[in-house]
């Protein structure tokens, strides 16, 4: 074993486990074990687990993105300090200077990268898998010699094997026409929700600042250039991983409208949407972002009235010196 199969093991036992583990439910259901839709679902399900399990590190990303536009203009300064300088003292300086805003504000200019990094060996490892399980080879955990065989001889609608892809099916004699169709299908819907996803981004959830940047500029080459990476790239994946791709193309794409909607960027026209909707519902943003309810003058009542403590006969008398 090579030392990145030997990474990606403990990976690969887990997809197993996942993955055999959504085939017994849905066997139990009443589905058949050796079905290709059966093993569909169960990367629909193994999709759905590994995306839940990534929700708490896209949050985090999501408030590191805050901080990282909170210390943008620190940033500025630092670059406009050390502008035009090229010597070696001079960037070495600005490179200790700028480590030292992360290291004091929490920022991580790389973390926005990290959901997709840890979703890569999860793709590598169902991609061994399923290439495995093509030739009835049994797995390193879970899946035994006999589901590995149901894997690799499913077919979805009995007429496109999963462990098939485009160009296998191209290059097939004779050409498998459902196969090249399905493929051919599930690229367009991978590749068009990849582009509304960043679509979203940059239309609705950029401040006016960042609009203006130069970064701006290469996020709108990337929203076209990207879609094409998919385009070329998903033919020579098998069906069965391409399921795991939408699936996961398509959370992206739902998680992303529910951030945008609820947590958008400060300053971005999603965030003056939001704010719109909060005012139609009595409701404001206060200073520390949380969603407070406004008062009216008019709700306030204009006199109160104190309640009296009722006194008792003997302090009455007391009082009344009698």
């Amino acid at each position: 074993m090579d030392i990145f199969g030997t990474i990606l093991w403990p990976i690969k036992w887990v997809v197993e486990l996942i993955l055999v583990a959504w085939h017994w439910v849905l066997t139990n259901v009443g589905l058949d074990p050796a079905a290709g839709l059966t093993w569909v679902l169960s990367i629909v399900g193994l999709t759905v687990v590994v995306r839940a399990a990534l929700i708490p590190i896209f949050v985090r990303q999501i408030k590191n993105q805050r901080r990282m536009l909170e210390v943008a203009p620190q940033l500025k300064k630092i670059q406009e300090k050390y502008k035009g300088k090229k010597d070696q003292f001079s960037r070495e300086a600005m490179s200790r200077e700028t480590m030292e805003l992360y290291k004091k504000t929490g920022t991580n200019p790389l973390s926005s990268c990290l959901p997709l990094l840890l979703q890569m060996p999860i793709f590598f490892s169902l991609f061994q898998v399923l290439n495995g399980a093509q030739s009835g080879k049994a797995g390193v955990g879970p899946l035994n010699e006999t589901l590995a065989q149901q894997f690799g001889n499913a077919s979805l609608f009995g007429i496109a094997p999963l462990h098939q892809s485009f160009q296998g099916a191209l290059n097939a004699n004779p050409q498998q026409t459902a196969v090249m169709i399905i493929a051919a299908t599930m690229v367009v819907l991978m590749t068009g929700s990849q582009f509304l996803t960043q679509l979203q981004i940059v239309s609705k959830n950029m401040s006016p600042e960042t609009k203006a940047s130069p970064q701006f500029k290469q996020q709108r080459i990337l929203l076209y250039l990207l879609p094409f990476v998919f385009l070329f790239s998903g033919f020579a994946f098998p069906l069965g991983v391409m399921f795991y791709w939408l699936t996961s193309n398509i959370w992206t794409m739902a998680q992303q409208f529910l951030v945008i909607r609820n947590m958008p960027t400060p300053g971005s026209d999603a965030a003056k949407a939001r704010e719109a909707r909060l005012a139609r519902k009595g409701k404001l943003i206060n200073e520390e972002g949380a969603v407070v309810l406004t008062v009216n003058e008019s709700d306030v009542p204009k006199k109160t009235t104190q309640r009296v403590q009722p006194v008792s006969k003997t302090r009455a008398k007391k009082q009344t010196g009698k």
